[in-house]
């Protein structure tokens, strides 16, 4: 397979100099193009002083670009601090129509949304987890099942690379009177996401892993329809209708999914995040995708050669850019291959192969050969 995609990009990623990385479902590598917008973010600040006007635009222009990323109007995107204090403020405004107070999550859900949920226990809502099942995915039937007429909010994401077939998800919610609520954060940069095509209820993620971005930036996507039902009460000077009227004395909040903001933007964040989103821009999304298939085709047969448990579907169609490996101790084995010089990460007893743009076919033999020197600690 010609890695035409990589040879054109690893110089911009000076940490592939020392390392074979595969850890971007955690963070992306960093590249020249966000170390020099912290820089910029420095400049700016040094030459003049206190640019909320200019740190305001960098703000809507963030917006854009979520935006443009989802096919979605700016209307429509909020920009947060991360993908918790979105669905925060979110779920602290939606109101349960009458007679529905359930809502269903995946057992595949990050802390992030299992929390926010169960908070949501408080104010009357019930919590139905849907388990995976033995193939490590999640069934649709089961979700079928746990789907019913008192159903508010159904919550759905990616995990151990398993990719669930979300627009047969957000039909059969939509079929019974409930909304979706996609948490994106490990596909958004590595898999087109388009919110028409999807007819998506609501959307959260993040710039720090597949987009390049770092910690700090993050988005909500929330239907323009939905818009005037929801009325958060985790808000912010930034989520008022009218941020330079500096009024105090009522909640005005934007009629637009600016209302799901807060305080002070993160502004170096916005730096970063918005010049990670310029580079995939320039990578292409697409391309991403169809180059990391075919990275992680070679590593499946691989994994399969030397006897490793490969915990996340073997059907193409069926994972993302992430392949999980079951391990006797995740993390001693993700300790072994740092000292290797391969950055992995670990969790559910697995570890977590992640692979993206830059990524080559020397990236996979290297990640193998490793495992296979460290093979007393795979999970056989």
């Amino acid at each position: 397979m010609p890695d035409h995609l990589p040879d054109s990009i690893r110089s911009k990623f000076p940490l592939l100099d020392q390392v074979v990385y595969v850890n971007s479902c955690s963070q992306g590598a960093l590249s020249d193009e966000v170390r020099a917008a912290y820089q910029r973010y420095l400049t700016d600040w040094d030459e003049k002083g206190s640019p909320w006007e200019l740190w305001v635009e960098l703000n809507e222009g963030a917006r854009s670009r979520f935006a443009r990323l989802l096919n979605a109007d700016t209307e429509e995107i909020a920009v947060t601090t991360s993908l918790s204090a979105g669905v925060s403020s979110l779920l602290s405004g939606f109101r349960h129509p009458e007679g529905r107070n359930k809502i269903v999550i995946s057992d595949f859900e990050f802390p992030t949304i299992g929390q926010i949920v169960h908070a949501q226990e408080l104010r009357g809502a019930k919590v139905e987890h849907v388990p995976a099942g033995l193939d490590v995915s999640i069934p649709l039937d089961r979700l079928a099942d746990a789907i019913d007429e008192e159903t508010a909010l159904v919550a759905i994401t990616y995990r151990n690379g398993s990719r669930t077939d979300i627009q047969s998800v957000i039909d059969l919610a939509h079929a019974a009177g409930a909304y979706v609520l996609l948490d994106a954060f490990q596909a958004v940069g590595a898999i087109p996401i388009d919110v028409e095509e999807l007819g998506v209820d609501f959307v959260a993620g993040g710039v720090l892993k597949y987009l390049l971005g770092s910690a700090g930036l993050g988005f909500l996507y929330c239907r323009a329809e939905h818009l005037p039902l929801i009325a958060p009460t985790q808000t912010g000077w930034f989520a008022d209708e009218n941020i330079f009227a500096m009024d105090i004395h009522d909640y005005s909040p934007s009629p637009t999914a600016t209302k799901f903001e807060s305080g002070t933007p993160p502004v170096p964040s916005i730096y970063a995040g918005v010049a990670g989103m310029d580079l995939m821009d320039e990578i292409g999304i697409a391309e991403t995708e169809a180059h990391v298939r075919g990275l992680t085709e070679l590593l499946v047969e691989d994994m399969e050669r030397i006897g490793a448990n490969i915990v996340t579907p073997l059907d193409p169609s069926r994972r993302g850019p992430m392949i999980a490996v079951a391990s006797t101790d995740e993390h001693a084995m993700v300790q072994a291959l740092a000292e290797d010089g391969i950055v992995t990460s670990s969790r559910d007893g697995n570890i977590r192969l992640s692979w993206h743009c830059y990524n080559s076919t020397e990236d996979v033999e290297a990640v193998v050969a490793g495992i296979q020197r460290h093979s007393h600690l795979l999970a056989r």
